[in-house]
């Protein structure tokens, strides 16, 4: 059997250890990158795959008949059309609950950032301020305890289900938005409520929903009108889950207080963005899932995902 690597790099070159798969099928090609021009032309008559950001359609599945397996390194599946790979007799495996950790860390990061301003406060110190005599332009607001406020988690999956540990560990009450309340939630301490409840009694909103038909667009200008005056909108899912154009009129109008995002609508982010201009935000290149620790994760359970697969079982396949 044929396996092609269609993107290598991830974030750079060598971040990841493609030796557990080349143990599984020593005939491996690897790119470093592929444009989706390449895609049909690169998997040739391979019969695996492995991507992250590649789009496989009914157009590149075509004209690839051998294939039978896609690993996708990420645990999203949105730039894969799975209905047409299952037409195809595709199997496409995702890895989940690799990045749960960093993520969930990652929405902390940025609420810290938010209410303490670190990195300001160190810049001024460095340039001779102390306390309160620190001038204006270095935009540090008022510090913000989270202790007894309120988090609100819209999704609870790995990610949001971590995410509210840590809101519980620095004494805030927490709200969630699920689909599914499953027997297992009963002991996490947090309240269940409908979406509107969370919008309106929350300091601070997080998002952790997959990219769906049913939550595209999710935060609008409705939800936002919802929302406490001055909360705090966090965003580690995905772009598509917010209309930013909303979220940076309501930045603007100061209905919202900040935006902290390390997803986008378009990735990388587009110049003419109009977050890259609105005030109050904090914009972060789509890096939360990059520690080493989750990295590692994500070559171990792709690996295994590949192993079963080849056992005539297959692990996480999501089509």
């Amino acid at each position: 059997m044929k396996l092609v690597i269609l993107e290598s790099y991830v974030m750079e070159p060598g971040d990841l250890d493609w030796s557990g798969l080349r143990a599984l099928v020593p005939d491996v090609t690897e790119y470093v990158r592929t444009p989706y021009e390449q895609i049909a032309e690169r998997i040739g008559d391979a019969e695996l795959v492995v991507l992250n950001k590649c789009r496989m359609d009914e157009a590149i599945l075509s004209r690839c008949p051998n294939l039978c397996w896609v690993g996708i390194i990420a645990t999203g599946t949105d730039n894969l059309d799975l209905e047409a790979c299952r037409r195809h007799g595709v199997a496409v495996a995702n890895v989940p609950a690799y990045s749960t950790y960093s993520v969930a860390q990652m929405a902390f990061s940025l609420l810290l950032t938010v209410c303490q301003c670190p990195e300001r406060q160190d810049r001024a110190l460095r340039d001779g301020y102390w306390q309160l005599n620190i001038p204006a332009q270095y935009g540090i607001l008022p510090q913000v305890e989270l202790y007894g406020r309120t988090f609100g988690v819209c999704g609870y999956g790995n990610i949001g289900r971590q995410t509210a540990r840590l809101a519980k560990a620095f004494g805030m009450r927490v709200l969630v938005w699920t689909r599914t309340v499953r027997p297992e939630y009963a002991g996490d301490g947090v309240e269940f409520v409908d979406l509107d409840t969370l919008l309106d009694q929350s300091d601070v909103v997080s998002l952790h929903c997959p990219a769906t038909p049913a939550t595209r667009g999710l935060i609008g200008a409705q939800a936002l009108a919802k929302m406490k005056p001055g909360a705090v909108l966090l965003n580690t899912a995905r772009g598509a889950l917010v209309d930013e154009n909303a979220v940076a009129a309501a930045l603007e109008s100061g209905r919202l207080g900040w935006y902290a995002a390390d997803a986008f609508a378009a990735e990388p982010l587009p110049a003419d963005s109009p977050l890259r201009c609105a005030p109050h935000t904090l914009l972060t290149p789509h890096v939360a899932w990059a520690t080493g620790g989750a990295l590692k994760r994500l070559m171990e359970i792709t690996t295994r995902n590949l192993s079963t697969f080849l056992a005539g079982k297959g692990e996480n396949i999501v089509n």
